[in-house]
């Protein structure tokens, strides 16, 4: 199995630590310090489970891919579409490409482009980052990948799909409704990434204000009345669920969406709150809410991709 980790941040250097742990054939694709730090040292995972260092292949070239079977893609929502047009030239007819980062519509975004047998859909829960070059820290949270075909079907590769992980030790779900799961997901993280973003606070601080509290609610039933309309059946019970796992992460704990405001990268705005605010025009179902948090953070997204 020749498997490429698109991006070697905290979700593809650690999910394509693991596999390279396990003896499978694995590129990375990274880019600047971090990919020379992968060369001449290795990646260094830290983790809660144990650490361990690993030797990929790595470069910064998608050109040089070679037939890849399993593409992982570990980078941002806004990254994925420039990704599948450099695929197009390096896949093969049964390649399968493996969406895991935040957003609710990545799956779409690389049909677009590329032919829709080749995608998958999925998601990944975990809490890491790029602590130094050549170093994932995994310090929260018990990772793992949720994913499917994009009709649910149970196929022969998707279950090839779970042997591989399971030998890698990666805790995995074959989803029963991936469009569902993938709501849950973006549903948890942009509920809680824009606000964290325009307050600057840790997920503890966040919780315990009732008012900042109220506007987590106010964001996510928004976020469920937008999929409903889209026909993805979000309930009221899934805001509770969230609101429960916010409420159990390490006081702490920041969202990457906030860190990436923070320290003045490009973020994932457009594919969080801006999303919802966007669908929710095409829908006809009002996002008040997400629209503030959208138009108060979108001057320094602006900034920073050098748009004003």
């Amino acid at each position: 199995m020749n498997i490429v980790v698109i991006g070697a941040g905290g979700v593809g250097g650690y999910y394509g630590g693991k596999l390279t742990q396990a003896g499978y054939d694995v590129t990375f694709i990274a880019r600047g310090k971090h990919l020379q730090a992968i060369k001449s040292s290795g990646l260094e995972v830290k983790s809660i489970y144990g650490d361990f260092i690993v030797y990929p292949n790595v470069t910064d070239n998608i050109g040089e891919i070679l037939r890849p079977d399993l593409v992982i893609l570990g980078v941002k929502s806004w990254q994925v579409e420039g990704i599948a047009k450099a695929l197009i030239e390096v896949i093969h007819e049964d390649t399968l490409v493996l969406p895991l980062q935040n957003g609710a519509d990545n799956a779409d975004k690389l049909r677009a482009i590329l032919p829709h047998k080749n995608i998958l859909a999925g998601l990944c829960k975990i809490v890491s980052r790029v602590e130094t070059p050549g170093v994932i820290d995994h310090f929260a949270f018990d990772p793992e990948i949720v994913f499917g075909e994009y009709d649910n079907e149970k196929t022969s590769r998707i279950l090839e799909v779970a042997s591989i992980f399971n030998k890698a030790g990666i805790k995995n779900r074959i989803s029963d409704d991936i469009h569902l799961d993938v709501w849950k997901k973006f549903l948890f993280i942009t509920t809680i990434s824009g606000i964290g973003a325009i307050t600057r606070s840790v997920y503890g601080d966040i919780r315990a204000d009732e008012d900042l509290r109220k506007i987590m609610y106010q964001t996510a039933n928004e976020i469920v009345a937008v999929a409903n309309a889209k026909g993805i059946a979000l309930k009221n019970d899934d805001i509770e669920m969230i609101l429960n796992v916010i409420d159990n992460f390490n006081h702490d704990t920041t969202a990457s969406m906030q860190r990436d405001f923070m320290a003045g990268r490009p973020s994932e705005l457009e594919d969080f709150n801006g999303y919802i605010v966007k669908l929710g025009k095409k829908l006809h179902i009002p996002t008040p809410v997400n629209s503030f948090t959208y138009h108060c953070l979108l001057p320094q997204e602006r900034k920073v991709r050098g748009l004003t």
